[in-house]
């Protein structure tokens, strides 16, 4: 029991380091929406989702490979060989994105300014992926989440200031200093620019790490880890496929006057997902390194399986709540009511989200078998679904498309994962509980969003018929922790 005490410690304490720069940046949503219209909102979102896709770029794969052998190799090997690797492709990065500055700002039709910023921005972030990796896995989470929490808080922190306080500071005293700093109509730019002062303070405080490594890159070693993390690199981008091409679709399948603001509409809407998100990826945090460090124990399949089906109940709680209460959260999340026309999408993005989630549980088979290619293979044809859904259904739907797209690519996902994992590497799922809570949590959403909503009765009783579910099927199980506790 003392190995599941230390797994949900370690989970809490990445939850929290999760959560609560998750809550900070979940302020920027209202304070977005708030402040800028649906199309400029809808500018972020593209230029966001650009800077997702490079990211997966830049870190290629690494991160993971450096778990891979961390546990196997010679740790300090390890540990320089992927620091020098990701330092010398961050530079060569930045000096070569610089040089074309004007070029990727003619290709994305923005301004040069906002691609100055945001290559700063991907170089710098790529920069501190190992010392975060390396703090993971020495079993430093409280450092960690240190960190975290206080690189979304300074961009917080400067968000409000220049979206907020600068232009009030600089009314109220029409010939200060304050005036000579504010620029009216540059809130995109501010946005850029309180990203990048953040990530450069996480790196500065991250920055001894550099120092302390042995700069060494071991070939032999560095061509192992290449060859696990390039199917990572190719999972990763079928993953920004799904999780943020529909915006990009929806810019060039929509009439151009229109497009910008049903981006908008929809990233906004969107954001309600985030608590599924929230949940999945501080439980992945925790239970990635911990897949790896107990994967020789004989027990490990059954602990596995184990894992998965309270990420399915816990999963399925979040699921069902959220969509009760989602009218009342969005009136804190999404400030305008011209952007509460895109709600229709929320239920099908926190079921996207949550079958995400639960393929994350069942990829560890892959993963522990270096079958890397084959999660590529499964990314890839979650891709190939998003691309053939959005280009099929944005004409017809428009987002709404998007939303179909996106449960329908991380579903195929999902199946096919499991599918595969019985083949590869059989965990003893126990399929009738997970099938049973996954269904009936769904069932129970999708009818009281679509035909109770806003009925708290029926949805407050939903709530309650899936926790006493719970405890009929679990009482077993949840007495016996009682018990020993």
């Amino acid at each position: 029991m003392s190995l599941y005490k230390s797994l949900f410690k370690q989970t809490a304490i990445y939850g929290i380091a999760t959560v609560v720069p998750r809550i900070f940046s979940f302020l920027l949503t209202p304070l977005y929406t708030d402040q800028l219209p649906e199309e400029e909102y809808g500018e972020i979102s593209l230029i966001f989702a650009c800077m997702a896709f490079f990211n997966v770029i830049l870190a290629y794969g690494m991160e993971t490979a450096f778990f891979r052998f961390y546990n196997s190799d010679d740790k300090n090997k390890v540990l320089s060989t992927s620091m020098v690797s990701l330092f010398v492709s961050s530079l060569s990065f930045l000096i070569v994105a610089l040089f074309f500055r004007s070029f990727f700002a003619e290709a994305l039709n923005t301004s040069v300014e906002y691609v100055i910023y945001n290559i700063w921005i991907l170089a710098l972030d790529a920069l501190v992926i190992i010392p975060f990796a390396r703090l993971r896995a020495q079993g430093k989470p409280k450092f960690y989440a240190l960190l975290k929490i206080g690189n979304v808080a300074v961009n917080l922190f400067f968000n409000v200031f220049f979206l907020i306080f600068l232009p009030r500071l600089a009314k109220q005293a029409p010939d200060g200093f304050w005036v000579s700093v504010y620029q009216p109509g540059y809130e995109i730019g501010y946005i850029f620019i309180s990203n990048v002062i953040a990530s450069l303070l996480t790196l500065l405080v991250l920055l001894p790490d550099y120092f302390k490594t042995t700069w060494q890159l071991d070939k032999k070693l560095w061509k192992r880890m290449m060859q696990y993390s390039i199917p990572v690199l190719i999972a990763g981008i079928a993953f920004v496929i799904n999780e943020t091409f529909d915006r990009i679709f929806l810019e060039h399948l929509l009439p151009a006057g229109i497009a910008k603001a049903e981006i908008g509409i929809y990233s906004a809407c969107y954001k309600l997902a985030v608590f599924m998100t929230l949940f999945a990826t501080a439980f992945r945090l925790g239970i990635e390194p911990f897949f790896f460090s107990h994967a020789k124990n004989e027990n490990a399949p059954q602990t596995y399986a184990l894992i998965t089906k309270y990420f399915v109940i816990f999963g399925s709680a979040i699921l069902l709540g959220v969509v009760v209460f989602s009218d009342i959260l969005k009136i804190i999340m999404v400030r305008r009511e011209s952007y509460w026309e895109g709600m229709k999408v929320v239920p099908l993005v926190i079921i996207a989200n949550f079958f995400l989630g639960i393929y994350h549980n069942l990829s560890v088979w892959y993963k522990l078998s270096d079958k890397t290619k084959i999660g590529a293979y499964i990314s890839i044809a979650g891709a190939v679904v998003t691309i053939v859904l959005n280009f099929t259904l944005i004409p017809i739907w428009s987002y709404m498309g998007s939303a179909v797209a996106t449960i329908s690519a991380y579903g195929t996902m999902m199946l096919i994962s499991y599918i595969l994992g019985n083949k590869y590497y059989p965990i003893p799922y126990d399929m009738k509980k997970i099938s049973s809570y996954l269904g009936i949590s769904i069932v129970l959403s999708l009818v009281y969003f679509y035909y109770f909503r806003e009925n708290y009765f029926f949805g407050v009783a939903a709530i309650a018929f899936y926790g006493w579910l719970i405890y009929f099927w679990e009482k077993e199980t949840l007495l016996r922790i009682l018990k020993r506790s």
